[in-house]
């Protein structure tokens, strides 16, 4: 059972889909192709997508960060929102699956505006702030290894501009984060960040009931 079932009866939940979802054909087919594989929970869902793309045309953004691509959907769904000249650096350390991101970018005519960097997202979000990218990006979205969230909130607000966003992906955890008996570091991590968050009077703050949990964090 996916954690948005937890929120909305199921089939609720597909008639939610059936009259406001709007899927491009190339992410469609990204998410059937994904599904096939074991690791599939890692993708976000289509209205995710779709609210993320919402985001970022509302925003006007030209310039975008993601930390963690998987198949690249949310990549996708950002680059297709953008205009033609925006451009989004994209952070990975999986070839593999990341090559499935590359087809799917190129099928939909994106691939020039995505800027896939092969390595580690704290090296590549430090390099951009050592090359003078501080308060140049419009937007950022954040779905990776939960334990080193900090550090990557932390630099891309560094690298987002005033009245950028930031948007963090899995902040319920399963629910996890309400579970006392758990105390993984996955889980400690996501607590802390989310506890973080409540007070950073550097951004404004929504945590969306949406999938498994989206915090929305505007720089003031």
């Amino acid at each position: 059972m996916s954690f948005n079932k937890l929120i909305l009866p199921e089939e609720l939940h597909d008639y939610m889909l059936s009259v406001s979802l709007r899927e491009a054909e190339a992410l469609k087919k990204l998410r059937k192709e994904t599904a096939c594989i074991p690791e599939r929970a890692m993708q976000i869902p289509p209205e995710q997508g779709q609210f993320l793309a919402m985001l970022v045309r509302m925003l006007g953004a030209t310039r975008a960060l993601e930390v963690g691509v998987f198949t690249g959907y949310s990549a996708l769904s950002v680059a297709l929102a953008m205009p033609p000249e925006g451009r989004v650096i994209a952070c990975d350390v999986n070839e593999e699956w990341t090559g499935v991101a590359k087809r799917y970018w190129e099928k939909a005519g994106v691939s020039e505006k995505i800027d896939l960097r092969i390595a580690p997202a704290m090296e590549t979000l430090d390099a951009l702030i050592l090359g003078g990218e501080r308060d140049r990006f419009d937007f950022a979205f954040i779905d990776a290894d939960k334990e080193n969230y900090p550090g990557y909130y932390e630099r891309c607000l560094t690298l987002i501009r005033p009245g950028g966003l930031i948007a963090l992906d899995n902040t319920f955890l399963d629910g996890k984060v309400i579970d006392e008996g758990d105390d993984g570091a996955d889980t400690k991590a996501i607590r802390s960040l989310n506890q973080t968050l409540h007070t950073d009077e550097r951004v404004e703050l929504s945590m969306v009931p949406i999938a498994d949990g989206l915090t929305l964090a505007l720089k003031r």
